[in-house]
């Protein structure tokens, strides 16, 4: 099997080694450079006064608080530049809501540290204005009109997902890229009427490409939201790992070569099948997207998070309803990553109306990681432990939230589960 047949995109052939558009997260007792991402404890939020609705910490099959699997802090200001951003996987431990869904939930936060100012005239209109102005009239300060409020939080000079630190104190990130910043637009000769301020031109052309026609009402509750539990509702939470990132690696592995003097039969002693046919009996009853699945993360053993905002997940099956869904539409045509036209692509926003795409998945060796140690914790015998394949997050191309500065908003994004084999 070709260990470069990826559905990712990015690649870099190096000669040993190939280097891909993923972010790998490997798990860390001790903070590399995010204090934010982990893996289990507690959940913290971007306003400590604003946890998500009560609802969203209940499994959707028992009803009973979940625990929290990752928090990462995800913010993306070279697509987002006014949004701060958060992304948690939450995964109910009973044993009799294992492999059903709504037993694992992707909770999505967002808040606007900024408001879209009004376009501000560039000097090559200062002449024409003077020609009609007075000599004598005061010059206005357009700086105080136009910039005079302050920002609510300021923007980091860093896009790294999985960290919240400036750039000035990090090491150099391979994965960093250089953040756009939006260039002011200029403005209109004064008219009769006033016009209303226009987006700033990076947020205009980015929502240009994923809006919607018609989108469906918004599915959020109208009530009061209930309170989020007390930590004393919740089980015993699992072991809080940081996350160490890394851009993902692949390495060559070396042809085999078979000495001279050895000969290989092509026929076993009782007369059965050649080596080539048995072969391909083996790999026939064999999943072949777990193949590829399993080869893909022996590169890397013990990533526990793979990280693409817009870049494509690795499936566990083909065969399960995610891996129907996801794989099926990437055959038709319908890249998942993009979320494009298709049957099977993954579900809209239920808020706005948005085409979700991928933003990360949880790989099985995080589930080693979180249940060490923890037999005879929290639940006893009815924590039966996690039998999912891998977790794929699909989130809302157009990070939709509170339009409100400073406010806090929750979203529930898809989580497809894709669980383990049963024989």
């Amino acid at each position: 099997m070709d260990p470069y047949d990826s559905d990712s995109s990015g690649f870099e052939d190096e000669g040993d080694y190939t280097e891909t558009g993923v972010v790998l997260g490997y798990a860390s007792e001790e903070i590399i450079e995010d204090p934010i991402t982990h893996l289990g404890g507690w959940p913290t939020w971007l306003d400590e006064s604003t946890p998500p609705p009560g609802d969203f910490a209940k499994c959707k099959v028992c009803n009973q608080p979940l625990l929290l699997l990752l928090e990462i802090d995800a913010e993306l200001y070279e697509h987002f530049p006014d949004a701060d951003r958060r992304l948690y996987i939450f995964s109910c431990p009973r044993k009799a809501c294992n492999r059903k869904p709504g037993s694992i939930r992707a909770l999505r936060a967002t808040r606007n540290h900024k408001s879209h100012q009004p376009p501000r005239k560039t000097e090559e209109q200062e002449p024409e204005k003077k020609e009609v102005e007075k000599p004598s009239a005061p010059k206005p300060d357009l700086g105080a009109s136009l910039f005079g409020s302050t920002l609510v939080n300021s923007v980091s000079a860093n896009p790294n997902p999985f960290s919240s630190k400036p750039a000035a104190t990090q090491a150099s990130n391979p994965f960093a890229a250089p953040i756009a910043s939006p260039t002011p637009t200029p403005a209109n000769k004064p008219s009769a009427k006033p016009s209303t301020p226009n987006p700033s031109t990076l947020t205009e052309s980015f929502a240009d490409k994923v809006r919607v026609s018609s989108p469906p009402p918004s599915s959020e509750p109208t009530g009061p939201p209930l309170p989020w539990p007390d930590q004393s509702q919740f089980p015993t939470p699992y072991t809080k790992f940081y996350i160490d990132a890394e851009r993902e690696t692949l390495s060559r592995p070396p042809t085999p070569k078979i000495p001279e003097n050895v000969t290989i039969d092509t026929e076993d002693a009782e007369g059965g099948p050649s080596g080539t046919d048995a072969k391909d009996a083996f790999e026939s009853e064999l999943d072949k997207a777990f193949l590829k699945f399993s080869t893909r993360l022996a590169h890397n053993p013990e990533q526990v998070l793979r990280y693409e905002f817009r870049g494509a997940p690795i499936l566990y099956s083909h065969t399960d309803p995610v891996g129907k869904r996801l794989h099926d539409a990437s055959r038709a045509g319908a890249h998942v990553a993009t979320g494009s036209s298709g049957a099977g692509r993954m579900p809209r926003c239920e808020s706005c109306g948005s085409e979700r795409v991928f933003e990360l998945q949880l790989v099985p060796h995080a589930i080693s990681i979180l249940e060490d140690g923890r037999e005879g914790v929290g639940l006893g015998k009815d924590d039966a432990g996690m039998e999912w394949g891998t977790i794929i997050v699909g989130v809302c191309s157009r990070n939709c939230g509170p339009k409100e500065v400073g406010v806090v908003g929750w979203r529930e994004e898809w989580a497809g589960v894709q669980w383990e084999e049963t024989k």
